[in-house]
């Protein structure tokens, strides 16, 4: 029997290795898109810092990026002829190789005195633009190409998108997991250099098998493009989980800190969202759909609306994420069964892309700009409870005084609560709120316009009632900042995490406060700041301000001087109708905004006789403060003589390992104490644990004099982090 080449096969009966080649080549093009990102991130942090601006200006280029990749491969699967796309693409592949291994452009430099933004838009463009530009093309134009080369379902190339997401999916879950606790920086550029290379012979041939398909004339004519309503369905449609996935992961990673991987949860599910949706198969039948759009929204309002009045639990954290994926799956499956015909294909992903970006634009850039408070999620699942319980009835009056009656309805225990105190528990208040909004979305769910109105009375309204009263609330890039009282203490807490605090008998007129929490007078901190060597000291500098507490260990004639990332955090601590550590100890004392290292790096004359690195008091590891070459950085800083002293308090990381291990591989003596974890504490006073560094024991034996023992830091087996290789997973507490 005669084979039939794919020049001469109809159309769908090529054979069907082509649809495997296709699906490899998206496959493996989708994984090096994902693996770039976190790759060149992490090759640019010790140049950049980890500013959280930084961060979102880099989300920032790349979801411009990705959109500008779609909006070329639409122009020209519209404009040119396949042959010519498959060349002018080979072309980019090309020149993207010049590029090749990533690392930062050689004549860069960060400028302190210019624009961040505008210095990370630039180092990102130079060094991971054109190879990231190409990536992000090849999503909608290998599909395109697809719908030409006559093989299965050709005419309905979709399914490709989900090998894409797949794709994603395992990239995701492998730089984190598998390469980077494996491999350094650069060794994990050479291996993504070999598969970016690699990915020119699949497109090369993927192209070649779309160009011998079936002529132009022969291709079904062009359509008139979808109506604006169908348009802009699709772009609500891709903003929704986008801005639900970074709610979620804000939140989560606000109430309970940085909590190892906190993002990839949300993220991994939202990709796999794609890989269910896309398909031919539905995974879930309609009537299981809006079930679990109804518990999606249900769980989200509720703990999005802080009714529960209390740090995330791990359950409330699973709930909150599974109520995403409820909503994702919901919205995302809506777009697959509007999508368009494969002639529109290139359309609909430039508007996936751009709702997308959208998300990211609010979320990160625009919210907390605008609001004082994580208010972009709930009005994310007021939006979601509308854009996805759709009937296609449009409103009536009657749909929104339904909705305001259910509304008032499900927060009735609430209201109870909040006008008679005392009159129910907190449980028996909650899970009352809680059935009745389960009940009032029930029946709501045959129109868009009452389950908006009852989510938003719920989740607005909730929330507003359930915040207590506070002296101050605001929000930066780093998170919100609140001030309240309570017990006798003036609180300053970064989400829920308490980061510093002034006993309220501390106010008043010639009034010298009392450093509390980890920097109370017995804790390890103040035992080096008020020892002999301490008290000699002539310059300290201290890397985290919080709210100005160590600034009351300063001697009379000692320079100080602090560095702070956040803008926000020095307006709160100078503000002394909020705290008086700084106006009272230390008023002129200066604060550097920035990153720490980057400034320091800057600062090339400054040494002082005690260094204090407070960046750890959270829960996250800066990683680029804790290598060999921050540590090398730091020692260069150093007086003769001087000390740096780190305070490491932390939930979930075991810091004190690559501390360690950098300060054997300097040379430099280490030691660590554990304060207070097995006796009882006065009031006002917390656990610490403090890692102590000079440049030998003798140093060290001078400085700590008769101070409580402090115990040697060993380096252990583990391997050195340095600004090319770190790895925070292995240091988890066991």
């Amino acid at each position: 029997m005669a084979m039939i080449s794919i020049a001469q096969a109809p159309r769908g009966t090529a054979p069907r290795w082509v649809a495997v080649l296709f699906t490899v080549t998206i496959f493996l093009s989708a994984g090096l898109l994902f693996f770039v990102q976190p790759l060149f991130t992490r090759i640019v942090l010790p140049q950049i810092g980890g500013a959280a601006a930084v961060w979102t200006t880099a989300m920032l280029f790349f979801q411009s990026v990705l959109i500008a990749g779609y909006l070329y491969a639409h122009l020209s699967t519209r404009f040119l002829p396949v042959r010519a796309q498959v060349g002018l693409h080979m072309a980019l592949w090309a020149a993207a190789l010049l590029m090749l291994p990533l690392s930062i452009p050689p004549l860069w430099r960060y400028d302190p005195e210019g624009a961040t933004v505008l210095q990370t838009l630039g180092l990102f463009a130079r060094g991971v633009g054109l190879p990231f530009a190409v990536l992000s093309a090849n999503a909608p134009l290998i599909q395109s190409w697809y719908a030409r080369a006559s093989g299965p379902r050709a005419a309905d190339p979709y399914f490709l998108y989900g090998a894409s997401n797949l794709g994603s999916l395992l990239a995701l879950l492998a730089f984190p997991l598998v390469a980077a606790p494996l491999f350094g920086a650069h060794a994990i550029g050479i291996g993504w250099a070999a598969g970016f290379t690699l990915l020119g012979a699949g497109l090369l041939a993927t192209g070649l098998i779309a160009g011998r398909g079936p002529p132009a004339r022969a291709m079904p004519r062009r359509t008139a493009l979808p109506p604006p309503g169908r348009i802009a369905l699709w772009l609500g449609l891709a903003f929704l989980p986008s801005s639900l996935m970074l709610s979620v992961t804000t939140k989560i990673s606000t109430d309970v800190g940085a909590v190892p991987l906190v993002w990839v949860g949300p993220l991994a599910l939202y990709l796999l969202s794609f890989v269910l949706t896309f398909s031919r198969r539905p995974r879930f039948p309609r009537a299981v759909q809006g079930g679990l759009l109804i518990a999606g929204v249900f769980t989200l309002g509720l703990i999005l609306s802080d009714l529960p009045l209390t740090t995330l639990t791990l359950p409330m954290m699973a709930a909150l994420v599974a109520g995403f994926f409820c909503v994702a799956l919901k919205a995302h499956q809506m777009l697959y069964d509007t999508r368009p015909g494969a002639e529109h294909l290139t359309l609909f992903y430039i508007t996936l892309s751009v709702g997308g970006a959208l998300g990211g634009l609010v979320n990160s850039v625009l919210a907390p700009a605008l609001f004082n408070d994580l208010v972009e999620g709930r009005l994310a699942v007021i939006l979601a409870a509308g854009l996805v319980f759709v009937t296609g009835r449009p409103p009536q009056p009657k749909d929104g005084f339904k909705g305001m009656i259910l509304g008032l309805f499900a927060l009735s225990p609430v209201i109870l609560a909040a006008q008679r105190p005392g009159l129910l528990p907190l449980s028996v208040m909650l899970a009352a709120t809680a059935a009745l909004f389960l009940v009032a979305l029930i029946l709501a769910r045959r129109s868009a316009l009452s389950a908006m109105i009852v989510t938003g009375i719920v989740v607005l309204a909730g929330a507003h009632i359930a915040k207590g009263p506070t002296l101050f609330r605001d929000r930066s890039f780093f998170g919100t900042h609140r001030v309240a009282e309570e017990d006798g203490l003036r609180l300053y807490a970064n989400g829920t995490t308490v980061h510093g605090a002034q006993r309220l008998s501390d106010f008043g007129p010639g009034q010298r406060p009392t450093p509390l929490y980890y920097y109370y007078p017995d804790g390890p901190m103040a035992q080096v700041l008020t020892a002999p060597y301490g008290r000699r000291a002539r310059s300290v500098g201290i890397v985290g301000l919080g709210v100005g507490s160590l600034a009351c260990y300063r001697r009379p004639g000692q320079d100080w001087q602090f560095y702070e990332i956040d803008a926000m955090v020095d307006r709160i601590a100078r503000d002394p109708s909020l705290f008086t550590f700084l106006s009272t100890c230390a008023p002129d004392a200066p604060t550097h905004l920035g990153d720490a290292r980057v400034v320091l790096d800057a600062q090339t004359d400054a040494r002082f006789d005690i260094l204090v690195i407070d960046a750890y008091s959270s829960d996250a590891v800066p990683v680029h403060l804790t290598t060999v070459e921050a540590l090398q950085l730091y020692r260069d800083r150093l007086a003769p003589g001087g000390l740096l002293l780190f305070h490491i308090s932390n939930r979930y990381y075991a810091i004190d390992r690559p501390l360690g291990r950098a300060a054997g591989a300097l040379g430099l003596a280490a030691r660590i104490q554990t304060y207070g974890q097995h006796r009882a504490l006065a009031p006002g006073d917390t656990p610490s644990l403090v890692v102590i560094m000079a440049e030998d024991a003798a140093t060290l034996d001078t400085a700590l004099g008769t101070a409580p023992p402090w115990q040697a830091l060993s380096p252990d087996l583990g391997p050195l982090w340095t600004d090319d290789y770190a790895n925070p997973l292995a240091i988890l507490h066991r």
